[in-house]
């Protein structure tokens, strides 16, 4: 499935091919430029040769658009037909050679990004003559983050809310956040999203590390509750200091930071619409992401990975704690390293490493299962519905969504099951979780096409969830329970959508599936 699509080519296209496409399954270019197309064949990307403005020559799904030609107008062209034909993909687009003012404003109306070049280079050589007043400091600076949050510099201190100007010099990233944290007048809420998992704990906790070392109060915060047995393992056994969003006075704090969610009021518990100043995540985002400084890295396997990244560039040691926790959300993340991983959540684990808290470690991933969470593994292998490799499950109203997820992959470790899709209620809402591995089906897309009209869904291409209002499904028959109209109400929309079942892993025959699933 294609993840990451090309229109148009240049010099800033195949910039972007040479850092995260070539020999990449998951690339497609479209290019009506001969030249351009027989040089990315010779890179090993597969290029279709055609109009990229027309999206009859676009792949069925996408989930990163970068527009990339020369041409301004063809640009805008293209760009918008890609919203329109993937209206959740994060849209990358190079302004071109000479745009126009209001080229640069269509393309920023539909871009998730936009690149212009000739900016970047003209406030980097601003920046090196000393056009630009410095930022000011605000309490004690290390050493090594000074020098590095002014090494390399090349944006203005400030930068209006809801740019989407994106440089495209990783370099440029650590000064850019270090330039925005320093500009608040008073503390940063470090918001992760609500019920955090390791990865979104980690973040928060590592964002307010940074802010802290640049003189800036910070404080780590969530939503909902830790309710998974490793996630409370890891808060406690490492001793990391949370606190709640409810409760909390946004007035008291000068600035708002996301870490591994994007969009704020959209499950962290913020009122929707708040304003944002520091977005740190590593999933597609489904929307226009507001904020002074934006990092958004879909091919990252963990948020955990671009915290560990800027404490590494700007010389921040992490404590045994903090070192601890960053790996074990990139771990869990990556399901070990086995899940949507990429090179610097690697590089990232070998920085942590040295500091980790090994004996910790080992007791946060070993920890005691909960009664609800071997209830909830019981009733979905019990209530299962197998059909092809793919298996659904109802769980009937549960006390720990949290469960779900874990139920999920588990029933994932059977032979011959591609896909696991377990779903229960609670408190009104029906919570799904899936799993995919050894097919090229994407997940998140899969539940966005069964339930998202219903309610709300999405994810990765291996992993994704889902939450549908009860609603009048409540109001069942006395004889007949509401657990079976949910799994009726769920299971026809999610086997609907998932009209070609994906093919077994590779040598396992049916005659496994069928054992390990008798009737």
């Amino acid at each position: 499935m294609v993840r990451r699509l090309l229109l148009g080519c240049s010099a800033v296209g195949g910039a972007l091919v040479d850092a995260v496409a070539e020999g990449s399954e998951e690339f497609l270019a479209v290019t009506d430029d001969a030249g351009w197309a027989s040089t990315l064949r010779d890179r090993n990307v597969a290029t279709v040769e055609a109009d990229p403005t027309d999206p009859s020559a676009y792949p069925e799904r996408a989930a990163v658009v970068l527009v990339a030609g020369d041409d301004p107008t063809r640009n805008v062209a293209a760009a918008s037909a890609a919203r329109e034909r993937y209206p959740d993909a994060m849209i990358v687009a190079h302004v071109g050679t000479a745009p126009t003012a209001a080229q640069v404003d269509a393309l920023e109306s539909v871009a998730d990004r936009v690149v212009d070049p000739v900016e970047a280079v003209a406030t980097r050589i601003r920046d090196a003559v000393g056009l630009d007043e410095p930022a000011s400091d605000s309490g004690s600076v290390p050493e090594s983050v000074d020098d590095a949050a002014t090494e390399g510099s090349s944006e203005p201190t400030e930068r209006p809310p809801g740019s989407t100007r994106w440089p495209l010099d990783s370099t440029e990233r650590p000064p850019r956040l270090i330039r925005t944290i320093r500009g608040l007048d008073g503390p940063l809420l470090v918001v992760a999203h609500d019920n955090p998992d390791p990865d979104a704990i980690a973040s928060a906790v590592g964002l307010a590390r940074i802010a802290e070392a640049v003189g800036v109060p910070a404080e780590p915060c969530y939503g909902g509750e830790i309710a998974h047995q490793e996630n409370r393992a890891m808060v406690n056994l490492l001793d990391l200091s949370l606190s709640t969003v409810d409760g909390t006075d946004l007035e008291a704090y000068d600035g708002i930071a996301l870490v591994d969610h994007s969009r704020a009021g959209i499950n962290d518990s913020l009122p929707e619409g708040t304003s944002v100043d520091v977005v740190i995540d590593h999933h597609p985002p489904r929307g226009p992401v507001e904020g002074s400084f934006v990092d958004v890295r879909p091919d990252a396997g963990a948020t955990s990975t671009l915290i560990a990244e800027y404490l590494s560039r700007l010389g921040i040691e992490p404590d045994r704690a903090l070192a601890t926790a960053l790996l074990y959300g990139i771990r869990i993340d990556t399901r070990d390293f086995t899940r949507e991983v990429s090179i610097p959540d690697f590089e990232a684990a070998a920085s942590l490493t040295p500091h980790v808290d090994e004996s910790t470690l080992d007791r946060v991933e070993s920890p005691s299962v909960s009664a609800e969470t071997l209830r909830v593994l019981a009733t979905a292998i019990d209530r299962r519905d197998v059909r092809g490799s793919s298996v659904a499950s109802c769980v009937g109203e549960i006390t720990d969504r949290d469960a779900l997820a874990q139920a999920a992959d588990r029933l994932l470790d059977l032979e011959g099951i591609a896909v696991t899709f377990v779903y229960g209620y609670m408190d009104g809402v029906i919570y799904g979780s899936a799993r995919t591995r050894g097919t090229d089906l994407d997940v998140g897309e899969l539940l966005r096409d069964a339930l998202a009209q219903a309610g709300s869904a999405g994810g990765h291409a291996n992993m994704a969830g889902a939450q549908v209002p009860l609603g009048i499904l409540e109001a069942v028959a006395e004889d007949e329970s509401l657990a079976d109209v949910v799994e009726e109400f769920v299971a026809e929309r999610f086997f609907e959508a998932l009209s070609s079942p994906p093919t077994p892993p590779a040598g396992t025959p049916q005659s496994a599936v069928d054992a390990e699933f008798p009737d």
